[in-house]
């Protein structure tokens, strides 16, 4: 189990270093333009996902989203407990986990989760304002790429059992 909490110590660490980079260099609503469909922003979001809640009013989804992400911790480290043996299961648990702490850090700190990542594109318009896909963090990197490896975990098991 140590080797899949560095991993998710590794996460953490890359999240905070990047988020305070930007903390240190941008002003919210600071905007560098990289490439024709991508800008790093500094960007706060006090919702959930994709900023979910983030417009209720209040400071109620600060605790709310920080007690979730305390919860699905705790959860996830006693999963991997019981199944560090299953590699592709433990290391996306593990991208999770990471994940989830590096944003709960932000919430306590800052009441907020700083977002920098900002890819956009015109197809993308009637979906997003302007085609700018949500910006995002490593840590939501992580969260997501622990969510596809649990999908492909299980596809996997579901294809294993079908032999």
């Amino acid at each position: 189990m140590a080797f899949w909490l560095l991993l998710a110590a590794l996460v953490i660490v890359l999240d905070q270093f990047t988020k305070w980079l930007i903390v240190g260099h941008y002003r919210l609503g600071d905007v560098t333009p990289v490439t024709s469909f991508f800008n790093v922003v500094r960007a706060h979001n006090t919702g959930a996902a994709f900023s979910f809640l983030a417009q209720a009013g209040g400071c109620w989804q600060r605790w709310l989203f920080t007690g979730l992400g305390a919860a699905a911790a705790l959860f996830i480290v006693a999963l991997l407990r019981g199944h560090g043996g299953q590699r592709l299961f433990a290391f996306s648990l593990s991208m999770i986990l990471g994940g989830a702490i590096g944003n709960v850090i932000d919430r306590v700190v800052h009441g907020y989760v700083v977002d920098f990542l900002d890819f956009h594109w015109r197809f993308l318009n009637g979906l997003f304002h302007h085609g700018h896909f949500p910006a995002f963090n490593v840590a939501d990197m992580a969260i997501t790429a622990g969510v596809a490896g649990l999908l492909l975990d299980e596809l996997l098991r579901v294809l294993r059992g079908r032999k």
